[in-house]
């Protein structure tokens, strides 16, 4: 089946709001994670739809089919490995890979991405964390952190995954330490939002404001679990 790479992008975003949520995407969702008016998102979900690739019901929303899911996790596949292979290989800096990387995911051959997926060493995560689906193209486990905000002061917090899309905040990320897998100890968590945190690896703490802190995804270190 052909599909232009709009299509695709509307899979790929249908995918990532569906995950760690059982409800149907709305219309109004779809058009604020692509920057689109609800009435263009709704025109291609008609053809989505045309093509069996989303289950779509009146006023409640749509689901991926089984279809949908597979073209959806393909893209998302091609994505991961090349912001890896962009950050890895080419000197990139993750705050740059990820508009690259929309640009060239529709437009690989899945030799190539087998060649980037060996010379990698079929890594199970992106530079942000975020998991790489496998060849196989089975949906991978999404990890079970969740914001930093959701936390306390004197907590103890390990990054897992941090958002990609935002290259300001990225960068602000990377300059103050903030990467997955960097152990957090959080000082304050203000009323407004404000998150304040100390990196394992950094002398100064480094502030979160709540639009930054929502993009950062933690848990506890598996030794301080119950």
């Amino acid at each position: 089946m052909m599909l232009s790479d709009v299509m695709e992008d509307y899979l790929k975003a249908i995918y990532q709001l569906q995950r760690g949520t059982d409800d149907r995407i709305k219309t109004s969702e779809i058009a604020e994670e692509l920057d689109v008016t609800s009435p263009t998102v709704t025109s291609m979900l008609d053809k989505l739809e045309e093509r069996g690739l989303v289950d779509r019901e009146k006023y409640r929303g749509v689901t991926l089919t089984d279809e949908g899911e597979t073209v959806a996790l393909e893209v998302v596949r091609h994505h991961r490995l090349l912001e890896a292979y962009l950050t890895e290989h080419l000197d990139y800096d993750w705050s740059e890979v990820h508009a690259e990387a929309d640009r060239l995911e529709h437009h690989i051959s899945e030799d190539f991405e087998a060649r980037v997926a060996d010379a990698l060493g079929e890594p199970d995560v992106d530079p942000h964390g975020s998991p790489i689906p496998s060849a196989d193209l089975e949906p991978p486990e999404r990890p079970d952190g969740e914001s930093i905000a959701e936390f306390e002061e004197g907590d103890t917090v390990v990054v897992e995954e941090v958002a990609d899309r935002d290259p300001e905040i990225l960068s602000y990320l990377a300059d103050h330490g903030v990467e997955p897998g960097v152990e957090l100890e959080i000082l304050e968590v203000a009323p407004f939002g404000m998150v304040t945190a100390r990196s394992s690896d950094a002398d100064e703490p480094v502030s979160l404001p709540d639009r930054v802190a929502h993009h950062v995804r933690v848990a506890r270190p598996p030794e301080l679990e119950q």
